[in-house]
């Protein structure tokens, strides 16, 4: 256990971006200097995320509340070792995705703002894991959702600009589906912190009105994740965005709608899961099948990926549907997993467009010549998300499609196992298409070019090789991350812990009394 507060180790991974921001915004007319302020926050951040994680992995939950009102009435933050796991994360790719964006087309994103915009969007993302209640919830999806649309339309481009407004607009949508849910539920139980509803709920009479509610955060939370059929947002929008900051959304924004899930359906709404498991069962089957199949019909790589995001959410969206501990530990370890084997592939197409000439897998080949390094680090994260072993993506489908098997969902487990064979469907035809095939003239131009970016290509191949190296070690010393995994799963399923954690010996604040019966319609 860290010797520092409880109170501070909450309060230093939601601090530190935001002095980011606001240093990278004083510092707007000096590029350098904001470049190093920028590296160093993102280092900040992970530093504060590993004492985070460090105070929680023997399994205690800290808590802590703003504002000097006690829970339930107060802003809550807590940790556990699913949300301490996700700031870290969080903490290594901005890190990594810090260093990347110094390269290729750097000065052209800093003159649009692209490090108080960055910075802006960890916060949300580091908040949104943290938070114990949910309206502060949506205040941080909001946060989000600013940062991301300044992020999005940076280049000023038509196709940016038209792809920004379908993505505020679908997320406008959802974050006011989702403030509907959070009036309801404070109408219904007076409250709004997520462990004092976890006790208040159970109390409601009317658990037919509670299940309704839980389908509203389902609609609201699935759209941020990109469920079936809520996702079209992220394909028309992904494809726009430059390297950096497609592999920063790829990574932390649908996983924060699946967090919302998680952390939502195994605490406040727990009670209701009988009736919303086989709707998230068929959700998860749609989700997995279209995704998949939207990747198989593009050759545009960054469409690919999008349309791979999607796919891959369905196997989270399993292990909440079966919702026994193997089975959210298999969700929990494939979010983990996924962050970053997807970040490492939008990272790649980046520099895949460097080294080519093009994202267009018919206007370039023979990478495996021009830029050797470059394909050998492909087929890492490649291959890991197909599923092969043994690689992390191998582990965390194996997880889910057993709990699936165990808990007698064989056609989760058959439609699983299929989406992984066309998956590496996908990944084979941009190795044949990219990699292996003769060159093109396109390519064969641009290798010159990438042959004399000295400096910037030890930038963008650093981090996509230190992310290379995190998926073979999951993936190669799987045993301590599946553990880790399991154990986060017994914490949500047996939440007394992160409740004690938050309220103490609080009383929970009781339901509004049922109207006498005379006066029911």
């Amino acid at each position: 256990m860290t010797p520092l507060s409880p109170h501070l180790l909450l309060t230093l991974p939601v601090a530190v971006p935001l002095a980011t921001l606001a240093l990278c915004a004083l510092l707007h007319s000096r590029p350098r200097a904001q470049r190093a302020v920028s590296l160093l926050g993102s280092a900040g951040l992970l530093l504060a995320s590993l004492l985070l994680l460090g105070a929680v992995f023997d399994g205690a939950v800290i808590a802590t509340q703003f504002g000097d009102w006690a829970a339930p009435f107060g802003i809550s933050f807590a940790a556990d070792l699913l949300s301490a796991a996700m700031v870290v994360i969080t903490g290594l790719m901005a890190v990594a995705v810090s260093v990347y964006a110094l390269a290729d087309g750097a000065r052209e994103r800093e003159r649009a703002g692209f490090h108080p915009l960055y910075h802006g969007l960890l916060l949300g993302v580091t908040g949104a894991f943290l938070t114990g209640d949910l309206f502060n919830l949506y205040v941080w999806f909001e946060i989000m959702l600013i940062a991301s649309f300044g992020l999005l339309v940076q280049g000023g481009t038509r196709a940016q600009l038209d792809a920004g407004v379908k993505y505020v607009v679908l997320n406008l949508l959802v974050t006011t589906l989702f403030l509907l849910g959070v009036g309801l539920l404070y109408g219904l139980t007076g409250t709004l912190n997520m462990a004092d509803l976890a006790r208040s709920l159970p109390q409601v009479q009317n658990q037919g009105l509670v299940a309704t509610l839980a389908v509203l955060f389902l609609l609201a939370f699935g759209a941020k994740a990109a469920v079936f059929p809520l996702f079209f947002w992220l394909p028309a929008a992904y494809h726009t965005a430059s390297a950096p900051v497609v592999a920063i959304f790829a990574a932390l924004l649908t996983k924060v709608g699946v967090y919302a899930l998680l952390r939502c359906f195994t605490l406040v709404f727990a009670g209701v899961h009988g009736l919303i498991g086989p709707v998230v069962g068929v959700l998860a089957a749609l989700t997995m099948v279209t995704g998949v199949l939207g990747a198989a019909a593009h050759y545009d790589v960054r469409r690919i990926l999008s349309f791979h995001i999607v796919s891959q959410i369905g196997y989270m969206l399993v292990g909440l549907a079966v919702a026994t501990p193997l089975a959210i530990a298999g969700a929990v370890l494939y979010v983990l997993h996924h962050i970053v084997v997807k970040a490492n592939l939008f990272l790649i197409a980046g520099v895949l467009r460097v080294a080519g000439g093009s994202y267009d897998l018919k206007r370039i080949g023979g990478l495996h010549r021009s830029a050797p390094l470059l394909a050998l680090l492909f087929v890492v994260p490649a291959l890991s998300l197909a599923g092969l072993p043994p690689l992390s993506g191998f582990w965390a489908k194996f997880v889910v499609i057993r709990s699936s098997l165990e808990a007698g969902h064989v056609a989760l487990a058959v439609t699983a196992l299929a989406v992984g064979a066309l998956t590496l469907y996908s990944m084979l035809k941009i190795w044949n298409e990219a990699f292996w095939k003769a060159p093109t003239a396109l390519s064969q131009q641009a290798a010159g070019a990438w042959r004399d970016r000295g400096r910037e290509r030890v930038l963008l191949l650093a981090p996509v090789a230190a992310l290379a190296g995190i998926t073979l070690t999951i993936g190669l010393w799987s045993e301590p991350f599946v553990d880790f995994a399991l154990r986060s799963a017994d914490q949500l399923l047996g939440h007394e812990a992160y409740t004690q954690a938050v309220l103490g010996n609080a009383a929970p604040v009781t339901a509004p009394p049922a109207p006498p019966e005379e006066l029911l319609p």
